[in-house]
């Protein structure tokens, strides 16, 4: 009655108030009598004003700018995509996109596309929009400097980063007073030219080179704690020089400079003694997700915008000033990720890379069409790489690096990447590097930023050293070694539980290995450590609450999957021990058997899912990942479905085959390590008619009275079931059951899922 009620609301008050706009359309037409009215109908017809109309849709300003945004989003992320998979940072496949969509290579053989995309109109909103991502993107590189460990580590790092700034810079100089005549734009000084040429060759790429020490692994190391602090100083020091540089060129001469820089100053104390501690007393009332709400976002950002605004007003531009507003943030690193969070989604995937491509369209390669214009670019690669690569490593021996480090930080302070093309848009923008050096340059970045992980590759094989990624303690074969890899640290707990009832009573002879992978996109330089410390901090409560000894092994990775197999296969494990979360069953019978409100569904999709045959959940990672640890791994693999696991006293073990018999070791140590009460259903008669089995359950019958119960009964009574911790289960045998869509395992306990 009351949805009848409601429908005949709607339909009189739609009805009426329709009319009554059409009574009004109709009546409002005889007020244009006398009028002179243009009509946008043309006598060619209606389809074709349709046409026109969505002509002129296509050419208005702001689809064309969302037609770009689109298009330069995919064409970055796939050329990012395939730069990752050859192991080269995503910055040089976004650099490639920006030059493959500029007139290099689209505007050279598909003119007619690039003019329809990139009309010569259109480049001003596209570059103003580029300088609001670099403005965030700067932001955020100085919210990741960590100012503490540039500090403690100051004396060697500054000589390093010193020598690698001072050097190029003299180089790019002196090749600046060869090419001067040729190449530097008319009406442009030797001393703009020449700065600029110096600069350009001293910048390394912070960002990049953080992100190739944290995937290689080498960020806890000596190594990469030095050429991390290098870096910042690096980026610190190159700044503050481009911002002079910058005054210098603006004012036209050194002396009317002068004026310029003492703004500069004045406006770097004020940032650091005045709005500095002002933000830090805000920061510390605001260091949780909830606290920061939008007023005090605004005043960030207000913070940013302001400081870009002072630094482009002096003369010295806008990005120095968001640089700054960025190292002045709070240094609470909880703080620092939440908001590098709230801004670098936006900066990195949507604006950013609008500036590699409208650097793309001022890169154009056709232009080096003799013979001495591409041995010009060679000499400028050779230049840079001589001054940044040599300079960086002789400096490091100098302090006291071996040859092998030094070199390793030479190829990595080498590194340049979208560093290098900010500074050369500066240069760009105010008239001093022409196209021909723009060119010349944005290809000597991508092949410095390529070659840096060649470079290291070729340094380890000359020096015959691998970096070691598992303890020499984990080494020792004749000792059972479990490794545990946890995603969270409640998992971490479950999984550690499981080991230390398989090993308790070995201590001597066993090998717990807690280690915890994260993706290289997901953690800050600033805060590896801090983060580290959080993962492992209950694991190492725990182990010490179990009486276990655990070693801790922590890694930034680009590939989780692949780098777990590896460490467990180079590790010879002898057993891998791995957590299944939950959320990503809903709706299939595991999500039931999981205490999920769901539907059954087609119960062989999920055995698929779980061989990878066929992909139902293809797009979690998760899923992938158990995929490829199930078929990569040369040990054993157990795979935690855990419902809160408290205790492993109560552990029931189903055979259902031959091949299930390895199930009975896990049987003998969980009532040799722990006293396990296990109740093993022999299901066909496997165990009664196998006579090895019969004799290893008599023997521990012999040696533990009491702690092992056979039994044939099928009918998995839910009483016995919730008595129980603990399922072991095999991979094969799981896939059977689920298959046939068994009652009995709606009231399982958390399960152990053994791929032997």
């Amino acid at each position: 009655m009351r949805n009848l009620k409601n429908s005949f609301f709607y339909v009189i008050i739609i009805g009426g108030f329709s009319a009554l706009m059409y009574w009004t359309l109709l009546k409002g037409k005889t007020l244009e009598a006398g009028r002179n009215i243009i009509s946008n109908q043309t006598e060619t017809g209606h389809w074709n004003d349709f046409v026109s109309s969505m002509m002129h849709n296509l050419q208005h300003p702001l689809s064309i700018l969302l037609a770009q945004i689109v298009t330069i989003i995919l064409v970055a992320r796939f050329f990012g995509w395939v730069c990752r998979k050859i192991g080269q940072p995503s910055v040089v496949g976004e650099i490639i996109a920006g030059v493959v969509l500029g007139p290099s290579l689209i505007g050279m053989y598909f003119p007619e596309y690039s003019a329809l995309l990139f009309p010569k109109d259109s480049l001003g909103n596209l570059q103003f929009l580029s300088q609001v991502g670099l403005i965030l993107f700067m932001f955020v590189i100085g919210m990741e400097l960590d100012l503490k460990a540039l500090r403690n580590k100051a004396h060697d790092a500054v000589v390093i980063s010193h020598a690698s700034i001072i050097i190029p810079f003299a180089l790019g100089l002196g090749l600046a007073y060869f090419i001067y005549a040729s190449f530097a734009p008319a009406g442009v000084e030797f001393i703009s030219f020449g700065l600029f040429l110096g600069i350009a060759m001293s910048i390394t790429a912070f960002p990049v080179l953080a992100r190739i020490v944290q995937e290689r692994g080498i960020h806890k190391t000596k190594l990469g704690s030095i050429v991390i602090t290098c870096a910042a100083a690096d980026d610190i020091t190159a700044w503050c020089i481009l911002a002079a540089v910058i005054a210098i060129v603006k004012a036209g001469s050194f002396m009317s400079s002068l004026y310029v820089m003492a703004l500069a100053i004045i406006y770097v104390m004020l940032m650091l003694k005045v709005v500095r501690p002002f933000l830090k007393r805000v920061g510390d009332l605001n260091t949780t997700r909830e606290s920061l709400n939008k007023p005090v976002v605004a005043i960030f950002f207000l913070t940013l915008l302001l400081s870009s605004y002072a630094s482009e007003l002096i003369g010295i531009h806008a990005l120095f000033g968001a640089f700054m507003a960025g190292t002045i943030m709070p240094e609470n690193s909880k703080f620092r990720n939440i908001f590098i969070e709230k801004v670098e989604d936006v900066s990195v995937i949507v604006l950013l890379p609008l500036f590699f491509v409208f650097t793309g369209l001022r890169t154009q390669i056709g232009l080096l069409n003799e013979p001495h214009l591409w041995q010009l670019a060679g000499v400028i690669i050779t230049v840079a790489v001589a001054g940044k690569f040599f300079g960086s490593a002789l400096a490091a021996k100098f302090v006291g690096h071996n040859w092998k480090d030094s070199l390793s930080i030479g190829a990595l302070m080498n590194t340049r990447g979208l560093m290098e093309l900010v500074v050369l848009n500066i240069g760009y923008d105010l008239g001093v590097l022409s196209t021909e050096i723009f060119t010349m340059m944005v290809i000597m970045a991508l092949v410095t930023t390529f070659m840096t992980g060649p470079a290291l590759d070729l340094i380890n094989y000359a020096f015959r050293t691998k970096p070691t990624m598992i303890p020499e303690e984990i080494g020792n074969k004749s000792k059972y070694k479990i490794l545990i890899s946890f995603a969270t640290p409640e998992k971490g707990k479950s999984l550690l539980k499981i080991a230390n009832c398989l090993v308790k009573k070995q201590t001597g002879n066993t090998v717990v290995t807690a280690m915890h992978l994260s993706l290289s996109s997901e953690v800050h330089t600033f805060d590896v450590k801090d983060y580290e410390k959080e993962t492992f901090l209950p694991l190492i409560a725990e182990s010490e609450s179990l009486n276990q000894k655990i070693i801790t092994l922590f890694k930034i990775s680009t590939d989780i999957d692949s780098e777990i197999t590896e460490t467990a296969n180079h590790g010879d494990y002898d057993l891998l021990l791995i957590g299944l979360g939950q959320s990503i069953f809903e709706g299939t019978l595991l999500g039931k058997i999981l205490g999920f409100t769901t539907r059954i569904i087609n119960p062989d999709r999920f055995i698929d899912k779980i061989t990878g045959k066929e992909g139902l959940f293809e797009n979690s990672p998760f899923d992938e990942r158990t995929r490829q640890i199930i078929a990569n791994s040369k040990m054993p693999v157990g795979i935690l479905v855990d419902k809160n696991l408290e205790e492993v006293n109560q552990v029931f073990i189903p055979i259902f085959s031959k091949e299930d018999a390895f199930l009975i070791e896990f049987a003998q140590k969980l009532i040799h390590n722990n006293g396990s009460q296990i109740t093993v259903l022999d299901a066909v008669g496997q165990i009664k008619n196998n006579q090895a089995i019969q004799e290893t359950v008599r023997a521990i019958e012999q040696i533990a009275p009491n702690h092992i119960m056979l039994t044939q009964d099928r009918t998995m009574k839910k009483e016995f079931l919730e008595r129980q911790d603990l399922m072991i289960i095999s991979l094969d045998s799981w896939k059977k059951q689920i298959a046939s869509q068994g009652v009995w395992l709606n009231n399982t306990p958390s399960i152990l899922i053994v791929k032997p």
